[in-house]
């Protein structure tokens, strides 16, 4: 199988999910995206109360699930404070300074769209003694939108109010060295990757060694995306998340990453044991690292009462949860260990 075509196809389809704005609890138009290209490959395709999206793309018996969230980090307007800008509430887990001077849409409502600059309120280092020691945080940081606009009801005026979602621009960039970077990767890679793999097992007609379901989830950056919506019949659940990067971590963009312990607790040993043979089988360029400060939607399924052994693989990615950086030989290390997991070639 040509591995090279179906990665570059990943990173077509990572791209456009980063440029749909999906903050946790705003991912209807990234929930649509998902159903209509199962869709069009002919899988079965349904979604959860909740709005995971579900694809069965073949199999029969001990069922297992890939699970990728299309959820993001994002933000929503907290209130429109008396100079008309906007004060956020956060939506995930991140610092203030990792949006600092970054483009935002507000999302209202009524449907309408307004654009604005994230900014500490102090920005002008001509100006202002402290721009650059201010404390980072939703009383010193506000959306300045670009709207002539200096009161709170001038802005009310507008449309904009309390619980409206913002998301960020996510600035996806490809370089011809084959880096890509963007807000988002974080789970958007690895979503792009598992609509990837469905599309080679449909037009390579790979025969699978199990049942298969792909599931997106989309409140895992809140901490409930697995705890509902995953198949009742599951004997197995691997998520398919960002590999972390850093300190004495052994990952990097360009591996694999399979993690063996995160701040739950340890992945299941024959799941991971599995995946770590099949990586050393085909020669892929991989790690495998304890990740400190991690949750997945594996951890949460258990928790939420799942008899299930479960597992987190993912691209090695440079700085999650601010502009993030992958490599497609991580795309494609990563896609190749999940079509051998489950293939009978």
């Amino acid at each position: 199988m040509d591995y090279q075509k179906y990665t570059e196809k990943s990173v077509n389809y990572i791209k456009e999910l980063c440029e749909i704005p999906s903050p946790s609890g705003f991912t209807k138009k990234a929930e649509a995206w998902l159903m209509n290209k199962f869709q069009e490959l002919g899988f079965n395709v349904y979604q959860s109360h909740k709005g995971s999206v579900i694809a069965e793309i073949g199999g029969e018996g001990n069922p297992l699930v890939f699970a990728a969230h299309i959820d993001t980090l994002g933000a929503m307007v907290r209130s429109v404070k008396s100079n008309g800008q906007i004060r956020i509430t956060k939506v995930g887990g991140f610092s203030e300074n990792f949006i600092e001077t970054e483009n935002a849409i507000i999302h209202t409502r009524e449907g309408k769209e307004f654009t604005g600059t994230v900014q500490v309120i102090h920005p002008a280092t001509h100006v202002y003694s402290d721009s650059g020691t201010m404390k980072r945080n939703d009383e010193n940081v506000e959306v300045v939108l670009d709207e002539k606009t200096k009161s709170k009801s001038e802005t009310e005026k507008l449309g904009i109010s309390t619980g409206d979602f913002i998301s960020f621009d996510p600035r996806f960039v490809y370089t011809q060295s084959g880096f890509l970077k963007s807000r988002h990767l974080d789970d958007k890679a690895s979503a792009g990757l598992l609509v990837s793999l469905a599309e080679a097992v449909k037009k390579e007609s790979i025969e699978l060694s199990r049942k298969v379901y792909l599931v997106f989830t989309n409140y895992e950056e809140v901490g409930h995306g697995g705890a509902a919506g995953i198949p009742k019949d599951i004997k197995e659940m691997i998520s398919v998340d960002m590999g972390c990067v850093g300190d004495d971590l052994e990952a990097d963009e360009y591996k694999l990453s399979i993690c063996a312990k995160d701040s739950r607790g340890p992945y299941d040993y024959d799941v991971t044991n599995a995946l770590i043979n099949i990586a050393k089988k085909e020669k892929l360029n991989f790690a495998v690292d304890v990740y400190p400060y991690y949750g997945s939607d594996a951890d949460v399924t258990l928790a939420a009462g799942y008899d299930i052994k479960h597992g987190l693989i993912g691209p090695g990615v440079f700085a999650s949860h601010g502009y993030e950086r992958t490599h497609r030989e991580g795309i494609e290390n990563t896609l190749k260990l999940c079509l051998k997991y489950i293939s009978k070639f």
